[in-house]
């Protein structure tokens, strides 16, 4: 049997979006050196080699601790935009994600679950001084298991990354619902600090069972394509 081992990890070095070397397509994720990072974590969770790598990238991204905590991921999740699939860390043009993505659960997860998305910014305005995070981009509620975002009832319209400066991080949390919201689950008065933790408090949904993230920064005039 593999051993198991505490998570999550850290980067050595502070920053508030770090983009990892790879592109937005399938490959392994390649990252730096790590160090525990045990505040993350109660002592009495431990996590396979096997989910340690796929949450891995969300605490070197410092996902985990500025939006989401520690979770086991339980689902596993595809997101793509046109030709271009989401992998964390990776680096999207804002002009390649004006459009809402698709966002697809796997079969594994076909069952009578309900799932709800949120993807946030939580380097709005700026990393360096996020004033705003986190900017919700996007909710969507009661998706049922085993299909994608379009099957569930979109509460908040997408809107695309427009990063005034500095490289964004714009991360997609996938919760478990314990049965349908209905008319529960509504529409924040505004885009601006909304809080991920919060909102998933709020509807009982706990911690997520799946997350990924892309970096996005603002491209100059010329080369928006």
């Amino acid at each position: 049997m593999a051993a198991l081992f505490p998570l999550p990890l850290k980067h050595e070095k502070s920053h508030p979006a770090i983009t990892l070397p790879l592109s937005c397509f399938s490959g392994e994720t390649i990252l730096p050196n790590l160090t525990l990072a045990p505040r993350f974590i109660s002592k009495e969770t431990f996590l396979s080699p096997s989910m340690a790598r796929s949450v891995e990238p969300l605490a070197v991204g410092k996902v985990i601790g500025d939006v989401i905590d520690m979770f086991v991921p339980t689902v596993d999740v595809s997101v793509s935009y046109v030709s271009k699939q989401v992998a964390n860390g990776c680096e999207l043009k804002p002009s390649g994600t004006a459009e809402r993505p698709r966002f697809q659960l796997s079969a594994r997860s076909l069952d009578d679950n309900l799932y709800t998305l949120v993807m946030t910014d939580p380097d709005a305005p700026s990393p360096s001084e996020p004033t705003m995070r986190e900017w919700l981009h996007w909710i969507v509620v009661d998706i049922p298991g085993g299909s994608d975002a379009m099957r569930g009832r979109e509460i908040v319209s997408y809107m695309g990354p427009k990063p005034p400066t500095g490289i964004h991080r714009y991360v997609f949390s996938l919760f478990k619902q314990q049965g349908p919201l209905g008319s529960v689950a509504r529409a924040p008065e505004a885009r601006n600090n909304f809080s991920t933790r919060a909102f998933a408090a709020r509807l009982g949904l706990g911690l997520p069972v799946a997350a990924v993230y892309f970096n996005a920064q603002k491209e100059p005039a010329s080369r928006k394509r």
